[in-house]
């Protein structure tokens, strides 16, 4: 079996580059490590339709940023914390008036 290379840091690091650099949403600081649902998804909601640089709708915006922090903090995400953000999504889901199906 051939011996696997390490990547490059960079192409490791994608998700932070996209995190520090992207203008889609200008988020609350430290909008999810808040312990209220309600409260990260008014804040998401609230970001979401004041960028002017979004590339789709408000609802897909939040909903996106919220999933791709889940989705990026993986493991590492406290079990606690993971709840809250899946709890955001119900709660974001009201806040733009779209039902759960």
């Amino acid at each position: 079996m051939p011996a696997r290379t390490a990547k490059k840091s960079s192409a490791r690091r994608w998700s932070q580059r996209v995190t520090e650099t992207s203008h889609a949403l200008d988020l609350e600081s430290g909008v999810f490590t808040w312990s209220d649902p309600k409260l990260i998804a008014l804040s998401l909601k609230r970001s979401a339709e004041e960028s002017q640089n979004r590339k789709a709708s408000s609802f897909q915006s939040a909903m996106s940023m919220l999933n791709f922090y889940i989705n990026r903090a993986g493991s590492g995400l406290p079990a606690k914390q993971k709840r809250v953000l899946t709890q955001t999504k119900s709660e974001l889901r009201k806040a733009f008036g779209r039902s759960e199906s």
